[in-house]
């Protein structure tokens, strides 16, 4: 039950789960990147993408095919929502 709620919470505020990640579990973050600053920048950039990074990284293993394809198409989301915005500034902008 709390496994679907997490998921359900990441998948509409994605910063604030890599946040609550990064806090209760600093183990996982820790294992995917060797340094605080790259987890950082995907907080503030792509979100999305480095959640499900530090999701399916294995520790000695790293990510396998399938788990690049979900951060890559995660990756995709984070750049859509990114245009997306920009466009719908622009409009707002040239209503202005």
């Amino acid at each position: 039950m709390m496994g679907c709620f997490f998921a359900l919470f990441a998948g509409l505020f994605p910063r604030l789960a890599l946040f609550i990640v990064w806090v209760a579990r600093p183990a996982l973050v820790a294992a995917a990147f060797n340094t605080w600053i790259i987890p950082l920048i995907g907080i503030i950039f792509l979100p999305f993408a480095t959640l499900m990074y530090v999701i399916l990284y294995n520790p000695g293993l790293g990510l396998t095919a399938w788990d690049w394809f979900w951060v890559i198409l995660a990756g995709v989301f984070d750049l859509a929502h990114l245009t997306a915005g920009i466009a719908r500034r622009r409009e707002l902008m040239a209503r202005a």
